[in-house]
Formats: C-alpha cells, sequence, structure tokens
C-alpha cells in the first residue's frame, strides 16, 4: 500500500465493542470511558487497521490519506 493515513474516531458514536482492539490491537484503545482511540492518528496503510474500521459496528472509525485527505474508509460513494 504504502501510503499514510490518518485515523479517526467518532467518540459520539464509539459504543465500546472492541472490535477494533480485535482486528488491529496494536492500533487502537479503550479509554476509562469504553470508547476507542487510535494509538497513533498517523499509521502506515496496512489490512488490520482497515478491518477494524470495517468491522466497527457503528462505523466510528474514519481513515484518510494523510496527504490529500482522501477517503479510505468509509469509501465516498
Amino acid at each position: 500500500m504504502g501510503d499514510r493515513w490518518h485515523i479517526e474516531v467518532d467518540r459520539s458514536l464509539c459504543v465500546g465493542s472492541a472490535q477494533c482492539l480485535h482486528h488491529a490491537p496494536d492500533g487502537f484503545r479503550l479509554d476509562t470511558t469504553r470508547r476507542s482511540r487510535p494509538l497513533t492518528p498517523d499509521v502506515d496503510a496496512n489490512e488490520r487497521v482497515l478491518e477494524a474500521a470495517e468491522c466497527c459496528p457503528t462505523e466510528a472509525i474514519t481513515i484518510t490519506l494523510r496527504d490529500g485527505g482522501e477517503a479510505v474508509f468509509p469509501p465516498e460513494e
């Protein structure tokens, strides 16, 4: 993939299901309110982070290209 991604979690949508931790344990953590946060907001593109976003039951995780801001997930329609 070679790109850099910017990860955000909409904490108003996050329900603390921990699916992100299951799919990308090195990418996310739950805070004391059981809401997800990216460990590092800017990461190298990788399948595990994308899988975490795709599996989030509330679609609280968004991924954009670090340079340019184009949507990676959810994809623009």
